[in-house]
């Protein structure tokens, strides 16, 4: 059984609806993440038998839980959208792992709410398995993230451009608060559930926080270091817009997300991001800009007036301080730096510079720094021979440098060559081997394992996924 709590749930009328999940015709498990069942305290017994896998697919609620759809707003590439919420989403309540920790149990894909916005609510299958193969792979590696505990078939279709297998994804986070949702009460002027929300983020969240902003500093901080994870990964989100954005600092809603085979800053992937606002290379501008959306919303709580601003905006403009702190320490530990100086920086912009020339594998070259192979990348060697020399010479009698690369850089990433492929055979064929190989191989990153060597190599020129879609 899980054992529910409901926090959110007791919050006053405004917060959400109470909304049960749409039952589906015949689900079937497609995996169960047993490590995060047991760091979560559940029953993993429970979870694989008959019962648990009709709360998985939606079709019986669990005693205890509470599910509702959670209420926000959000700037949707710069525009306003009042009213936005879980439109196929359904939270079923809270668990406290062993640890004490607070996790939320979500089910994506779970049918209508009243958020829906005359959507169908549900999610099909491509989209569940992307999620769940990314998100564990950031986890494996350190990001700060949301986790995917089991994805299930419905045994029904959805309409899209065309029928498709519909699925479940049941998700885990620290909580799905965002800042569109203090955006939500702060467009209706609701001062009184802006104070509940922030009390609530706090004891939540940021226990330590003395207060309203602090509490922003903290988001501010929690963000600067997912944001520089992402960058040392070549991991494009897609869509960052403030209904995406955790304030607990957790990478949430894989949409369109990838990541970067050939090295380019100004890379995008999402289908639906024409002017690219959410490229690589602007990511860190547009978390600053989120967080100013956040801070208006804090600003009245903080006394509402110049001087409130005025601190408001100090806390907001700390970010690129401490994201080039946290950029800085990433991508030298990715050179074998532990401590890195401040001229690092130019050594690290120098290989970046020469990887964008020829659009050299990001994670390939980087890898490549430990054993020699980076060079083979190149075709102008002796460049980075030019360069190589410069960073033999710095790394010079570090004894941990190459242990410091290995743990930096991860041997494979999700490849989206090969989670298409792994989608493909799902949904055209019902074989999920190949994706059962990646989410193991993922949530190994650091392995050189010869079995797993193929799912390290970039596309073919014929497997290039240039664009990748919205999850809906």
């Amino acid at each position: 059984m899980i054992h529910f709590d409901n926090s959110y749930a007791r919050l006053p009328e405004g917060f959400f609806t109470r909304t049960a999940p749409t039952p589906v015709r015949d689900p079937k498990l497609v995996a169960l993440n047993l490590p995060l069942a047991e760091r979560l305290g559940l029953d993993a017994a429970w979870l694989q038998s008959p019962d648990g896998l009709q709360v998985l697919a939606g079709n019986a609620v669990a005693e205890g839980s509470e599910p509702i759809a959670q209420a926000y707003a959000g700037h949707q590439f710069g525009g306003f959208s009042p009213q936005l919420g879980d439109g196929r989403a359904v939270l079923l309540g809270e668990v406290i792992a062993p640890d004490g920790a607070r996790f939320d149990i979500q089910l994506k894909g779970a049918g209508p709410t009243p958020f829906s916005r005359r959507g169908d609510g549900r999610a099909w299958l491509g989209p569940v398995l992307r999620e769940y193969l990314v998100s564990e792979f950031m986890a494996a590696f350190g990001v700060p993230t949301t986790r995917a505990l089991a994805a299930v078939t419905t045994g029904e279709q959805v309409i899209r451009e065309t029928l498709l297998p519909g699925a479940v994804l049941t998700r885990i986070a620290a909580s799905h608060i965002r800042v569109g949702t203090f955006e939500f009460y702060a467009a209706r002027g609701d001062r009184e559930r802006l104070r509940l929300l922030t009390e609530h983020v706090i004891a939540r969240h940021y226990p330590e926080a003395s207060g309203t902003a602090d509490l922003l500093q903290r988001v501010v901080e929690a963000q600067a270091y997912t944001i520089s994870c992402w960058m040392g990964l070549g991991f494009i989100h897609g869509v960052m817009n403030t209904d995406n954005m955790s304030v607990s600092g957790e990478t949430i809603d894989y949409g369109p997300c990838a990541f970067m085979d050939g090295y380019r800053p100004d890379k995008v992937f999402s289908s639906i991001d024409a002017y690219g606002r959410y490229a690589w290379n602007e990511q860190p501008n547009i978390a600053v800009w989120n967080l100013a959306q956040l801070a208006s919303c804090l600003v009245p709580l903080m006394g509402d007036s110049d001087e409130a601003v005025a601190e408001a905006t100090r806390i907001v403009h700390s970010f690129p301080e401490i994201y080039q702190r946290e950029w800085l320490a990433r991508f030298a530990a990715k050179l074998g730096i532990s401590k890195p100086r401040t001229e690092d920086r130019a050594l690290i912009e120098k290989l970046l510079s020469l990887m964008a020339q020829e659009q050299v594998d990001f994670t390939r070259t980087f890898a490549g720094l430990s054993d020699g192979k980076a060079r083979d990348e190149f075709i102008d060697r002796d460049a980075f021979d030019h360069w190589a020399a410069e960073w033999q010479a710095r790394i010079a009698g570090l004894p941990d440098a190459t242990e410091i690369m290995a743990r930096a850089n991860p041997r494979r990433i999700p490849r989206n060559h090969r989670i298409e492929q792994a989608i493909a055979l799902a949904r055209d064929e019902g074989d999920y081997s190949l994706f059962h190989l990646l989410d193991a191989a993922l949530r190994q990153p650091l392995s050189d394992r010869a079995p797993w060597d193929a799912l390290a190599q970039p596309p073919q020129p014929e497997e290039i996924v240039q664009r990748t879609f919205c999850g809906t």
